[in-house]
């Protein structure tokens, strides 16, 4: 336990005082009493919080790829952005799907874990075509030539490599809460604050989060078209799932990868115990304690259609996932049009506002 002059207010931060008439402890800022074994409690709570983030893991053990099963397969080097493709001994002359320049065999493949899983390619080329399509319609700042001078005929079906973190957490959250009143009379407007320390703990547990073992390939986009329904599509893996695909090489492995598992336990817990904190007009964590129990790693191979364009000298890359379809990208802007039309949206918000003065006054 702490001194009981090392106490500070949970409401206000400010240090707290015995007051011997009320026999309680009392903050002389905000006038706040507690009762000394309720203060006792919360700041052996508040210690956990305090302390540091726990992440234990167990590294993949997963099999070595045997001869029989690499020895079909070639690896493809992209001499501009140094992307490692893998491919089966008939593929042909290719390009690279990130940046769609001409690559080249390295050599055979081997060394390389291999893969637990994987979720086999469940649409086609043609969905991705038409992913495309449906993700460039409606986008009114669009410049129109932009759809005529772009070519999807180089959509490309690849496997990304990916780390499923699976562990159960134990957590504790503080947050920083407060409501807010407003109210007027003749004379004044009045705003109240008030704030609050609200104290959260529990256990949650995460099945395979995953991460994306490529530096080539984005992670907010990967991120972006995820989830993967895991339970329902994925296999036991196999290299005949492979066959007619290209796959993306992992250069970043599982304990490379382990920082970004962490981050992503660390929000969500925070964001799920943020979501039992109701009734405030604004909630904010101040402080967090997450550890991890029983972390175990696994390796899969996701689908994923990947098409990279340019326009205007500028590359942009779009990716689908390979089992449910969702498409994302980023498409240029006709800025003359997003100016002409802010401005007239201007204009006219102006005409309104002179309208109302004129009816009201």
């Amino acid at each position: 336990m702490a001194d009981l002059n090392e106490y500070k207010c949970p409401n206000c931060g400010g240090a707290l005082a015995f007051d011997s008439s009320i026999q309680k402890m009392k903050c002389p800022y905000c006038d706040c009493e507690f009762e000394m074994e309720n203060l006792k409690a919360l700041d052996e709570e508040l210690s956990k919080v305090n302390a540091d983030d726990e992440f234990k893991w167990d590294g993949a053990n997963g099999e070595k790829w045997s001869e029989e099963e690499t020895e079909h397969m070639k690896v493809y080097v992209c001499q501009s952005c140094g992307g490692e493709i893998v491919g089966d001994e008939n593929t042909g002359a290719t390009s690279c799907p990130y940046c769609d320049n001409p690559v080249v065999i390295k050599g055979s493949f081997s060394g390389d874990l291999k893969p637990d899983y994987i979720i086999p390619f469940k649409l086609d080329k043609k969905a991705a075509k038409e992913g495309l399509n449906k993700h460039l319609q409606k986008k009114f700042f669009l410049p129109k030539i932009f759809k005529d001078q772009n070519h999807i005929d180089e959509v490309k079906g690849i496997y990304v490599p990916f780390w499923l973190f699976d562990t159960d957490v134990e957590g504790q959250v503080n947050y920083k809460a407060t409501t807010v009143r407003h109210w007027s009379d003749s004379n004044y407007d009045y705003t109240e604050t008030s704030y609050y320390s609200v104290y959260r703990a529990g256990k949650l547990g995460f099945d395979r989060i995953p991460v994306d073992g490529s530096t080539q390939m984005p992670d907010d986009l990967m991120e972006s078209i995820e989830p993967f329904d895991f339970v329902g599509g994925a296999k036991e893996f196999q290299t005949a799932y492979m066959a007619g695909f290209l796959a993306d090489r992992y250069d970043v492995d599982d304990k490379q990868s382990i920082n970004r598992a962490n981050e992503r336990v660390k929000v969500s817990t925070e964001e799920t115990f943020r979501q039992t904190v109701t009734g405030y007009t604004t909630v904010d964590v101040e402080n967090s304690n997450i550890r991890t129990v029983d972390g175990k790693t696994s390796y899969a191979m996701y689908p994923v259609w990947i098409l990279n364009t340019t326009y205007n000298n500028e590359h942009y890359l779009f990716a689908m996932n390979g089992q449910t379809g969702k498409f994302v990208g980023n498409l240029p802007t006709n800025w003359g049009k997003f100016w002409g039309t802010l401005c007239s949206l201007s204009v006219g918000l102006s005409a309104i506002i002179l309208l109302l003065q004129y009816l009201i006054y």
